[in-house]
């Protein structure tokens, strides 16, 4: 049995190895080449086409997914495919993402004379500057490490890594310079909690119409009560005459006023509520309404009109089943 601090000792050696990789990518970043790659992404009016084999082709799938999430189309074609079809899929206005750390890969450079004639603008990841890859590129992004954590230095391990954060840099810099908002992102992430929680609006979770929970001031506890568990959002909003919204009555309310030994029968709404309650309209995220009800330390809130008039309720569990939370 291999010893514990052992196993946690070769564990730690592998991110001290991979940190250093990365300290070493700044000089790299730091080079007229990122700009130059950049700034050729972001005149490009077609896709980044991203290549890559084995290790490299599993990076490069991500970078792609990345580049296409953050406002630049993008998508991954396998070299081996592309050789049997599916360089079909580039057209005239597109700029090739080749990514191998040796710069060597046939399958790539197999391809290099079909890009070429097709006239693509080729960007090569690699960590060999003297490389074939490197040459046949207009630009030449370097990721080259000083080690692999692998102590054999045979697995792709830090490169991969340093192939990956280029490829982030890469994404983020193309994001910052394009003005890629939230809304944005929401757009290409509909499904999944970010999209619920970049595109969900407050009037999509709360309740109104019948669900709604109201009542007007005068009547008593007791016809609160009935409406609070009819509407089942623990909670309800009370108006005035006008519709107005004047304050809440929630299940904390009913233990405060049950404490008190308040007659609920003949003691009107308006006497046991909370007054200035907080209250949001259905323009906003829910996710600011989440962000809200966390801040105050409640499980409810009012929706409103411009005219203070309550139109929507919506709680914690509605959150929930939303996906918010």
């Amino acid at each position: 049995m291999v010893d514990a601090d052992q196993l946690r000792q070769w564990g730690r050696n592998v991110i001290d190895i991979e940190r250093n990789a990365l300290d070493n990518l700044y000089q790299y970043v730091d080079s007229s080449e990122f700009a130059k790659a950049c700034q050729l992404i972001l005149k490009c009016t077609g896709k980044v086409i991203v290549m890559g084999m084995g290790k490299s082709g599993h990076i490069g799938n991500k970078i792609s997914a990345t580049l296409a999430s953050t406002g630049t189309p993008a998508f991954f074609v396998h070299p081996g495919e592309a050789s049997h079809g599916d360089l079909g899929v580039l057209s005239e206005n597109d700029i090739v993402l080749a990514i191998s750390n040796s710069g060597e890969a046939s399958e790539i450079l197999t391809l290099m004379p079909v890009i070429k004639r097709m006239g693509l603008p080729v960007i090569a990841v690699t960590g060999k500057p003297d490389s074939n890859m490197a040459k046949h590129a207009m630009v030449h992004l370097c990721i080259e490490v000083p080690e692999e954590a692998c102590p054999l230095g045979l697995a792709p391990t830090s490169s991969t890594t340093a192939t990956l954060v280029m490829g982030d840099a890469l994404a983020v810099a193309l994001l910052q310079a394009r003005g890629f908002t939230k809304d944005d992102f929401a757009l290409s992430h509909p499904g999944g909690s970010l999209g619920r929680k970049l595109l969900l609006k407050v009037s999509d979770v709360m309740h109104q119409g019948d669900e709604l929970p109201i009542v007007p001031q005068h009547i008593c506890i007791t016809d609160a009560l009935y409406e609070i568990s009819k509407k089942g959002l623990g909670m309800t909003a009370v108006i005035d005459d006008n519709a107005v919204l004047v304050g809440i009555f929630t299940d904390g309310d009913l233990r405060r006023v049950i404490d008190a030994e308040v007659d609920l029968r003949t003691t009107a709404i308006s006497e046991v509520m909370t007054q200035g309650c907080v209250t949001v309209t259905d323009g906003i995220l829910a996710a600011e309404a989440l962000n809200i009800m966390e801040e105050k330390q409640i499980n409810g809130l009012i929706v409103t009109n411009l005219q203070q008039q309550p139109i929507g309720a919506l709680n914690m569990l509605d959150m929930v089943k939303a996906g918010v939370i």
